[in-house]
């Protein structure tokens, strides 16, 4: 079977009930539609226990691409190969204040290889992934797909364009009805008031994010058989 998980935002208590909730096998394909850093308070372990599975596919978010960035700069700022400017001090403020800083915690008390070990993994990561089950064919990516051109294939489109504008989900981008986008970033319950902190589907899209940080629930998608499995926040850890 094939999963999708978007947002854990460090919620890692929900992550592994999800888990065990899907009876996951290395039979099995794991995708997480970025984010899983920041906000919530075990981002870290997270990002170490999808380290570990070999049947994991990380597509990268915009809060995993700030991460790579301020912590790259980090690095090199401590090591003195390079300094922080007073632009990025300001980018960065903005960052600890946006979820960042418990994360940056974390991170700073591993060793050195650890450090460059979870950077190079979310430097690995893909800015989408497309699979397919009979006819339908799924685009996986964390926010949406600016200056969207149905004519303009995925790989033409910069990372930028997938990881922050947020999709419109009154809106069907693909005329093909067999094609439907899978998107995280934008919690179901600030899409339709009506969601009721589910799963999303409209128009073509399957929204995924389900707001657990913010108290919500997390949800694992499936492929083939497009059923869903939900924990319950444990508590909110964001506002």
């Amino acid at each position: 079977m094939r999963y999708v998980i978007s947002d854990i935002h460090g919620c890692y208590e929900e992550y592994r009930e999800l888990l065990e909730k899907l009876y996951l096998t290395n039979n099995d394909t794991l995708y997480i539609l970025g984010d899983s850093v920041d906000r919530g308070p075990e981002s870290i372990k997270i990002m170490q226990d999808l380290m570990s599975r070999k049947n994991v596919k990380y597509i990268i978010g915009n809060h995993d691409f700030l991460f790579l960035y301020f912590m790259d700069k980090l690095m090199n700022d401590l090591s003195g190969t390079e300094k922080f400017s007073s632009e990025d001090i300001v980018d960065f403020k903005m960052y600890l204040e946006d979820g960042g800083a418990v994360t940056v915690e974390q991170f700073m008390k591993l060793s050195m290889d650890d450090r460059k070990s979870i950077c190079t993994y979310i430097k690995k990561a893909s800015a989408y992934e497309v699979i397919e089950e009979e006819d339908i064919k799924y685009i996986l990516v964390h926010a949406g797909i600016s200056d969207f051109n149905e004519q303009k294939e995925m790989k033409e489109y910069h990372v930028l364009d997938l990881i922050c504008d947020r999709i419109d989900y009154e809106r069907r981008y693909f005329q093909n009805e067999n094609i439907h986008i899978i998107t995280g970033h934008t919690p179901t319950m600030y899409i339709s008031p009506n969601s009721s902190g589910a799963v999303l589907k409209k128009n073509g899209h399957i929204a995924i994010d389900c707001g657990c940080v913010y108290g919500g629930r997390l949800a694992a998608y499936c492929i083939e058989t497009a059923d869903v499995k939900y924990v319950e926040a444990k508590a909110r850890y964001c506002r």
